[in-house]
């Protein structure tokens, strides 16, 4: 990658971290009375979803910078336990976003999912999930989430590069229809199989 590209991605990455730690904020003040909600995520409740988030997203993303593995007993943590899990997790995106800062953090492959992966395409996945589960977060408490119109077109990106994997492991459902002309995270959101405008019952 050439030094513009990674200013670029790490400018959405820290664009989307700010973004996934203000929606944490939100949840937080909503209560832990709400971590039962549903989501957009059919299988998961908002504390499930909120775990698999905080972990991937901030303490997997920092350790696949330092290409160390995350730890087994960090997959099971209840990371909404504590009074001040949004302040820890914001805290933790920051390491994760600084870790990236180097470029040479983008040179290479990082062992993910069992497998090899460019870095990049690594980090771009995460800045993704740190963009839709975001989503998926704030729509379970009827909140939004706001994403500029480059962020979005960098996820959207990703989605369609990446959406047949994902199905293959079920990550995604099958795309919803959007308009042709909705914004790029909009789009991004029905390509992963989400329907913009779901809304808790």
């Amino acid at each position: 990658m050439n030094e513009k590209d990674i200013e670029r991605f790490h400018a959405h990455m820290k664009e989307c971290a700010a973004e996934a730690a203000r929606v944490a904020r939100a949840v937080a003040a909503a209560g832990p009375d709400r971590l039962g909600d549903p989501t957009p995520c059919a299988d998961f409740d908002l504390r499930t979803l909120v775990n698999h988030w905080v972990l991937y997203t901030s303490y997997g993303l920092e350790h696949r910078a330092l290409r160390t593995p995350l730890p087994d007993a960090m997959t099971e943590r209840d990371f909404t336990a504590g009074a001040a899990w949004a302040q820890e997790y914001a805290a933790q995106l920051d390491r994760a976003v600084a870790a990236w800062a180097d470029p040479a953090v983008w040179e290479g492959d990082i062992d993910f999912g069992g497998g090899a992966a460019p870095a990049v395409d690594v980090a771009s996945m995460v800045v993704k999930e740190m963009a839709v589960h975001g989503w998926d977060v704030a729509r379970s408490i009827g909140a939004e989430i706001t994403v500029s119109p480059e962020a979005g077109e960098f996820v959207l990106g990703v989605v369609e590069e990446h959406g047949e994997l994902y199905r293959k492991y079920d990550g995604f459902a099958d795309p919803v229809p959007v308009a042709a002309d909705a914004p790029a995270f909009e789009r991004a959101l029905a390509a992963s199989g989400r329907d913009p405008r779901w809304s808790p019952a």
